[in-house]
């Protein structure tokens, strides 16, 4: 129970990658974190890419960043519709500025390129957002993970074990 007492969210929107939304969430459940699922609707359904479902407990709007330890950005095609809201970027900004945990994996690097966030940091993503990554300024490699301060980044499903390694060792630090 490492983390007993953070609170984290996790955003979600439709087409998430299911293993990269839902690992992530169980994994941080198991050691003792209360995360909420935040979409642009409360209890709303959203679908993940291969149909696992997902119930958000809380809209964009209703979640003030202060009071959270960490947020998540899920893969998928999530990412490209995330980043489209203000109060997603707004968030990311918060949490970066406040130097608290942000895990992204796969296309999520998108919601971090439009919050302007990646300049001068080491990532890895899907290879696919390679070039994205790099015109924001990030040093983008090709490893399971990547931790550069409080950023932690992954590239894809089989790297997630890594991912949530090292997303709980830097919420405990």
């Amino acid at each position: 129970m490492k983390l007993k007492g953070k609170k984290i969210i996790q955003l979600v929107s439709g087409d998430f990658e299911d293993l990269e939304l839902w690992y992530p969430v169980l994994r941080l459940r198991e050691e003792g974190a209360e995360v909420h699922i935040v979409g642009e609707k409360a209890d709303e359904e959203y679908i993940g890419k291969y149909g696992v479902p997902i119930v958000s407990d809380f809209s964009f709007d209703e979640v003030n960043p202060e009071n959270y330890d960490a947020i998540l950005v899920p893969g998928g095609w999530s990412p490209d519709k995330l980043r489209r809201f203000p109060e997603v970027i707004n968030m990311v900004k918060e949490m970066n500025t406040n130097t608290k945990p942000i895990g992204q994996i796969c296309h999520a690097g998108w919601v971090l390129i439009s919050a302007r966030i990646l300049n001068g940091v080491k990532v890895t993503s899907t290879p696919g957002i390679k070039d994205d990554m790099e015109n924001a300024g990030a040093a983008w490699v090709n490893e399971p993970v990547v931790v550069d301060g409080h950023i932690v980044s992954s590239r894809r499903p089989p790297d997630l074990p890594d991912y949530m390694r090292a997303f709980i060792e830097t919420m405990t630090e």
